[in-house]
């Protein structure tokens, strides 16, 4: 057993002895445990890359098969402009266009089916049909239609959020107790006053379940259509089109690239929903 392999268990046993140590911990003050909250993973997420790293090095991983992290943040440093070029086509313009008009059309659309029993009875299940198409299926037919440039990933991305946004919106506007209905109704609420201070404030942390779920399916969606037709740039392209010239460590800091764009859009919707939420109890018991 070489060096790297024991570097490599002496850094795992050593980082899970300290987070072990720091989970366990009852700081008194709230500073404090939101301090452990971050440090826990970050020192998890560095482990995984030390590890990674040596094992690579003591077992010899031939680099396509397996780069190294280094080799990939060499990469990430050397191929920004390339990288930055590819984020702006497939982020920036296809999975934040599509994520607005998909969430959107899918949240007007709750609000008329929840005006319609018929819509509701007609439209639901036949979203429920849709939402299982596989995007592989769906995304040549985008390109065919719309072309190959970003507007036909944005079409696939719309379609992957709108009935996830339309089937956790109209469970959220029903979510609302009868009691509270009628106690509205004593009130001589129209439907338009009920829904904005009873059923849409109800419906929101369904409303961000929804928004949650799709900030990852609009980013799959989009880089998973690219591989179906697209000019000469974009993440999914230069994923496919790196594989076949065995550039994987190109292919390593593509997927970096797209993990953090996910993480970070991930977080500032449950940012978001923290503070338009605060009085839902999960987020109050949170904060305890």
């Amino acid at each position: 057993m070489n060096g790297y392999i024991l570097a490599a268990l002496a850094i795992w046993i050593g980082a899970w002895t300290l987070n072990e140590w720091l989970v366990r911990q009852r700081p008194a003050s709230a500073e404090a445990k939101q301090a452990i909250g971050i440090i826990v993973p970050v020192i998890f997420g560095a482990t995984l890359l030390a590890v990674w790293e040596c094992l690579v090095h003591g077992f010899q991983i031939p680099p396509i098969l397996l780069p190294a992290p280094s080799a990939i943040w060499v990469k990430l440093v050397n191929s920004a402009p390339v990288l930055w070029a590819d984020f702006q086509q497939t982020f920036l313009k296809s999975v934040i266009t599509g994520y607005i008009a998909g969430c959107g059309l899918g949240f007007a659309v709750a609000l008329l089916i929840d005006r319609s029993p018929f819509l509701q009875k007609g439209l639901l299940p036949i979203g429920n049909f849709v939402s299982a198409l596989p995007v592989v299926g769906i995304a040549p037919i985008m390109v065919m239609w719309f072309g190959f440039d970003w507007p036909s990933k944005v079409a696939v991305v719309v379609i992957m959020t709108f009935f996830p946004m339309l089937v956790n919106t109209v469970q959220g506007l029903a979510s609302a107790s009868h009691m509270e209905r009628d106690l509205m109704r004593t009130y001589a609420a129209n439907w338009g006053q009920m829904l904005i201070k009873l059923r849409l404030p109800a419906a929101w942390p369904f409303i961000f379940n929804a928004l949650k779920i799709n900030s990852t399916l609009a980013l799959i969606g989009a880089i998973v259509a690219e591989f179906f037709g697209t000019p000469i740039v974009g993440m999914g392209f230069r994923i496919s089109t790196e594989v076949g010239r065995a550039n994987i460590d190109m292919v390593w800091a593509e997927i970096a690239v797209a993990a953090v764009a996910g993480s970070v859009f991930y977080g500032l919707v449950a940012l978001a929903e923290r503070w338009v939420t605060f009085w839902h109890p999960s987020v109050r018991g949170g904060r305890a």
